[in-house]
């Protein structure tokens, strides 16, 4: 299944600035997972301490075995979820982890921090 050929690494450390005990992350993890099981989609997501991108959460990354690794942030819970999974079901499907510009929803075009290349 092309789903499990990524992994989407969800920060849960950052705060919100207006609100010291709101994590967006863990926020962003939870509507997430809720959403892979309405549109029952297997798809890996693990939380992390820290993908140190602060200044933009919420940050995920989608990773997999001999490909590039996306680094996206600005996500939002409520208006980029469905983008976010296409986003990771599009990476999946891909060889190498490069998903072609005019394929990435709004949420993976404006958000990508940094592409890292694959492991030799």
């Amino acid at each position: 299944m092309a789903a499990r050929s990524v992994t989407v690494f969800v920060c849960v450390s950052c705060r919100d600035d207006g609100d010291a005990d709101a994590r967006p992350g863990a926020l962003l993890l939870d509507a997430l997972r809720a959403r892979l099981d309405e549109r029952n989609i297997d798809m890996a997501v693990e939380p992390v301490e820290c993908l140190a991108v602060c200044k933009r959460p919420a940050t995920v990354a989608f990773a997999g075995a001999g490909k590039w690794t996306y680094v996206i942030g600005d996500l939002d819970r409520g208006a980029h979820i469905d983008e976010l999974i296409d986003s990771a079901q599009s990476f999946a499907a891909t060889d190498n982890g490069i998903v072609a510009w005019k394929d990435r929803p709004e949420c993976f075009k404006k958000g990508v921090v940094s592409r890292t290349p694959p492991l030799p």
